[in-house]
């Protein structure tokens, strides 16, 4: 199976902090790939590398083969990378169909001419955009959501609209942040089953960040543990729970 993100030897130094010491890793494609660690580890550092934001101090990261150390993030957007991150960042006052909207504006091929006139390319690119957007909101089963304005509405629902607005990219690699943080049971057992039904139903790679092990291990195809900047396991999930430095680190030593 190709590989689609190939990290090799990266580290990134912010002055004398090492976030990210020689870590190497590859994503296969249509996996479920995971990275796990403790607060601090580097998880979201290594994010930021693929996403175009750092660039990384040392080492090479290549995406659909493609080195990505000179391209700006909205390039990298268009090799077909979207994200989300760990703090909501959705626009309050608008309603879930125009974010999830935003998303979707990738895909609008129109000039501003054509936008001022609102010219019939424009209307056709309009509607395929708002198809889009109306597809993944049927697909996350937040139908009742739609008009409603996100200063409105329950946190576990934010977040799987800001999955929605990601995912309105139509994206080959989808990067997800703690999709799962600050929420209950119940939610959490709903956004896993979204980001399976992502990865499996639509075919999508996905590389998802979380602390909840429980749901990292259920989903996950392969696991990669993070510790201080460096990388301790590279593996699969069940090969992880049994590894002494893995338990160290992240699980804890029982007594």
């Amino acid at each position: 199976m190709s590989s689609i993100i190939k990290f090799e030897n990266v580290s990134l130094n912010f002055g004398g902090v090492n976030a990210l010491t020689e870590v190497s890793f590859e994503v296969s494609e249509n996996s479920l790939f995971s990275i796990i660690g403790p607060n601090g580890a580097g998880k979201t550092s290594i994010f930021n590398c693929i996403s175009g934001i750092y660039r990384p101090t040392k080492g090479n990261v290549e995406i659909f083969n493609e080195d990505i150390k000179n391209l700006k993030p909205d390039a990298i957007a268009n090799l077909g990378v979207s994200r989300t991150f760990q703090n909501i960042e959705l626009f309050e006052n608008m309603t879930t169909l125009d974010n999830i909207l935003i998303g979707a504006h990738r895909h609008i091929k129109y000039g501003s001419v054509s936008g001022l006139l609102f010219t019939k390319k424009a209307r056709q690119e309009e509607e395929k955009a708002r198809k889009i957007a109306e597809d993944v909101i049927d697909f996350l089963e937040i139908e009742e959501y739609r008009y409603s304005f996100i200063l409105s509405l329950p946190y576990g629902i934010q977040k799987r609209i800001e999955l929605g607005r990601a995912l309105a990219m139509q994206p080959k690699v989808l990067l997800l942040d703690e999709p799962a943080a600050g929420m209950n049971n119940e939610e959490t057992e709903d956004i896993a089953r979204f980001i399976l039904d992502i990865h499996e139903e639509l075919g999508i790679t996905v590389v998802l960040i979380d602390h909840d092990m429980n749901m990292v291990m259920d989903i996950a195809t392969e696991v990669v543990v993070m510790d201080f900047g460096k990388k301790l396991f590279d593996g699969s999930p069940q090969d992880a729970t049994k590894d002494v430095s893995v338990i160290e680190a992240y699980l804890g030593v029982s007594d």
